[in-house]
């Protein structure tokens, strides 16, 4: 990062993206999009580290508490005032944890900020509704946050009518398995949640389940395997905007450009 250059966000990559090449794609398509409409971003490449939710939903308090501080210090050092972030664990304890303990910023989900711009008319999407969608509510993103509306009307703008509704949707969504720190470890059952919410998507006749959270990505990718048909596609809602893109990133330039960025090294994405 550099202090003196003047920026619009910083961009909370969180840990998934920084080790998942599935993640990173994510990550790459967000800024993607951010970018074509202006937005200027900041990483703190390696002196990211973990914000804490797992650590505090496996009961790990202290380590949460030093991970917290770690993060609010470095963002505080670098005079960070907005957050943007993909990953719905990230925002959530950002938005409604950090404050707490002195870490007071602007913060937003990335399809919060899509939405946004959509409706600003800085970015303009096409439109395709030969492919059925349907979108899984992340539980950190919908029910913890009450966000429904924005990634409902950026999916709305590519998709249409096409956009269908699984029975348990927005405030009585089913969670993905992923929660409670539930993603680390295995649970003995029957059946997987993610299993379950696959099979709830693939009765609504849609092709491309959407999500908001990369947890949710990689669970919902595991149940997908145990479909019947193995052509159901599972995107989260940045990579969708960024296909769709009617100028395709016009005003991305140069070292902008997207591309990964190795574990724990900072640099653009």
């Amino acid at each position: 990062m550099d202090d003196g250059e003047d920026t619009d966000w910083v961009y909370w990559m969180g840990c998934a993206a920084s080790y998942d090449p599935r993640v990173a794609a994510i990550a790459q398509a967000t800024a993607k999009v951010l970018r074509a409409a202006g937005i200027r971003l900041r990483f703190l490449g390696a002196e990211e580290a973990c914000s804490g939710d797992a650590a505090r939903r496996l009961g790990e308090e202290g380590l949460f508490q030093q991970l917290a501080l770690q993060n609010i210090d470095t963002l505080q050092r670098h005079g960070a005032q907005r957050i943007v972030t993909h990953c719905a664990h990230c925002f959530h304890v950002f938005k409604n944890e950090y404050p707490r303990f002195g870490g007071k910023f602007e913060v937003m989900h990335h399809s919060e900020l899509i939405a946004s711009l959509l409706e600003q008319g800085r970015i303009r999407l096409r439109r395709d509704e030969s492919v059925p969608a349907t979108l899984h509510d992340s539980c950190y993103v919908g029910r913890y946050n009450r966000i429904f509306d924005a990634p409902r009307a950026v999916l709305k703008a590519v998709y249409g009518d096409a956009l269908v509704e699984m029975p348990r949707h927005a405030e009585r969504s089913f969670c993905c398995g992923g929660g409670g720190a539930n993603y680390w470890y295995d649970v003995a059952k029957k059946e997987s949640a993610s299993t379950l919410r696959i099979k709830e998507a693939v009765g609504t006749g849609a092709r491309v389940v959407v999500a908001e959270c990369p947890f949710c990505i990689k669970m919902l990718s595991q149940g997908a395997q145990t479909a019947a048909d193995s052509s159901l596609q599972i995107k989260d809602i940045a990579e969708i905007v960024a296909d769709a893109l009617e100028h395709d990133g016009a005003r991305e330039t140069g070292s902008n450009s997207a591309k990964p960025c190795p574990p724990n090294e900072g640099g653009p994405i």
